[in-house]
């Protein structure tokens, strides 16, 4: 009989055991893969004591000193991309070219941030008095705590971890607990790069844990990503410590058709977004607006590229395009909404069942036609493999409509007009716009929404930024 590997929790530059543990399942088998923590109020204790006590001599280390460390993790990434990419797949369910990805960016990503430490910068302000000069500093903000989905769980590690380090502050890590084995391969090869103790801890667990972690006086900052529903308690924990918040909180992204659109790019980039990673990315379209001219051409043709996707067990079948959802939980959420859609007079195209596969939480790619702007499927977060079409007359319908939403992350539009392209730009109400392109940021722009999309963003310099807090001196001489 072969043993189930045990995760431990990583605090103060140790590996610690836990008392309870929970188990963690293939999404595509149901096999048992390992057991993982379930921190108890004391290892959360523990763990911020760790990071403030680390916290001061970190941050007074020079920032291309502690940028050097995230380029060692980088390299030992790098180093083992096919074992860590086969881990997120048996326990996430993306497929391994998809993983692959993760892994490499993630390794770029600490990269990327490690090249801004020398970068950093502050201002000079112009003073009313005479002899006087105002300085605006960048400080980090302390101890911060970032929350993991599982969607993407490695590489969040990073883009939590990466601006936090590289601005002087430590951190404490909490991944989701449907993927934290990752997470734990990620520990053991941070845990060979020399990290002083306390910078980097990892408290695994279950709901509770996060929110030990965002009531906690110790934490300074919260960066978390997830559903508007646990950003809410989030805050609300956070509240009378007036904890700085980062939040990002999924999105209903729209994406527009336009007549003029080329639907061979609009085909494929709308159907590839609604498939990467099962549909479970709050960046990819999640609704479209096409313009009633090229409405049944469109339609057919994505409904033909979702019925041909390929979907099964990701390490079983090396040619699948799409696998499993996540658990039997996202799944039954997937299969009532296209109900209660087909309910509220959705035409079904192709798909909407759950795929009996013998095993595992799959659901068939499937499409919907015929949809209303007052419909729970063109209004609610989908998270599965589900693509909601409506028509409309013209962009001006579409982007009032893409705009009549709770969400605001990210949006798209297709078309061949430069003036319809910059209309786009100045009336779409959402953080992020692509135009005649795939639904997936760059690392060097910034990854924010409006609205319950979140607060604050990720990536780039802004994203940086996030992590510090200003210090402004005025100097009289």
């Amino acid at each position: 009989m072969l043993s189930i590997p045990v995760l431990r929790n990583y605090i103060a530059g140790a590996f610690s055991d836990s008392a309870e543990l929970h188990e963690v399942h293939n999404p595509a088998t149901g096999a048992l893969l390992a057991q993982s923590p379930l921190s108890t109020q004391a290892d959360v204790d523990r763990a911020i004591a760790a990071a403030r006590g680390a916290q001061k001599a970190w941050g007074r280390r020079p920032a291309v000193e502690r940028a050097q460390y995230l380029r060692r993790i980088a390299a030992r990434l790098r180093e083992n991309v096919a074992r860590i990419a086969r881990t997120i797949t048996e326990e996430q369910g993306k497929v391994l070219g998809l993983a692959e990805v993760e892994v490499n960016f993630t390794a770029d990503y600490l990269d990327y941030m490690a090249e801004w430490a020398r970068r950093i910068e502050g201002e000079v302000i112009s003073s009313d008095r005479a002899n006087e000069q105002i300085f605006l500093l960048r400080k980090p903000m302390g101890v911060v705590a970032g929350i993991l989905p599982w969607n993407f769980p490695f590489f969040l590690i990073a883009r939590k971890m990466a601006p936090a380090l590289l601005t002087g502050n430590t951190i404490v890590i909490k991944p989701s607990e449907e993927t934290p084995i990752n997470c734990h391969a990620f520990t053991e090869l941070l845990a060979q790069c020399e990290l002083p103790a306390g910078v980097f801890n990892v408290v695994y667990g279950q709901g509770g844990t996060g929110g030990a972690l965002s009531a906690h006086a110790g934490v300074d900052m919260i960066s978390f990503t997830g559903s508007v529903g646990t950003g809410e308690r989030i805050a609300a924990a956070a509240a009378p410590h007036i904890t700085k918040l980062n939040l990002e909180l999924g999105g209903k992204a729209p994406a527009i058709v336009l007549a003029d659109a080329d639907l061979d790019l609009a085909v494929k980039a709308i159907r590839d977004s609604r498939i990467i990673n099962t549909g479970q990315v709050c960046n990819c379209a999640e609704r479209v607006y096409v313009q009633r001219q090229v409405a049944e051409e469109f339609t057919a043709r994505i409904a033909q590229a979702m019925a041909a996707t390929r979907y099964g067990d990701p390490i079983a079948q090396a040619d699948v395009e799409m696998g499993p959802l996540i658990n039997q939980k996202g799944l039954d959420s997937v299969e009532a909404k296209v109900r209660r859609a087909l309910a509220d007079g959705a035409q079904l195209v192709t798909g909407g069942q759950v795929a009996d596969l013998g095993a595992g939480f799959h659901y068939q790619p499937t499409v919907l036609a015929g949809c209303r702007a007052d419909m729970d499927i063109m209004r609610k977060e989908i998270f599965g493999p589900v693509l909601p079409i409506q028509v409309v007359e013209d962009l001006d319908e579409a982007i009032a409509l893409a705009n009549d939403c709770e969400y605001g992350l990210t949006s798209s539009l297709y078309t061949r007009d430069l003036s319809k392209a910059m209309q786009a730009m100045r009336e779409i109400d959402f953080g992020e716009t692509y135009i005649n392109r795939e639904n997936f940021e760059a690392m060097q722009g910034f990854h924010a929404g409006v609205r319950k999309s979140g607060v604050g963003g990720a990536d780039g310099k802004h994203g940086l930024y996030e992590y510090t807090h200003s210090h402004v001196v005025y100097l009289q001489s």
